[in-house]
């Protein structure tokens, strides 16, 4: 298990996700955010936006994705 923060994953908190793989704590990230825009929290309106095109526009976004597996795979279980 390994744990990576919002901001770590391009968001403005430190909220923490854990999961067992990369794509645990980036779908953690992604219900994190939908739910934060859904209560008008606008501090997280940039991160949701740059989800959004992400998960729209994958193959552009493959670098993104491979950064954030590999920050996941250096990091130290917990």
């Amino acid at each position: 298990m390994k744990t990576m923060t919002c901001r770590q994953l391009g968001g403005p908190c430190e909220l923490e996700h854990c999961g067992e793989s990369a794509d645990d704590v980036i779908n953690a990230q992604d219900k994190h955010l939908k739910a934060a825009e859904k209560a008008g929290d606008s501090t997280h309106q940039e991160a949701r936006n740059e989800m959004k095109s992400r998960w729209r526009h994958p193959k552009k976004s493959l670098g993104w994705y491979r950064d954030m597996k590999q920050a996941f795979a250096d990091l130290p279980e917990s």
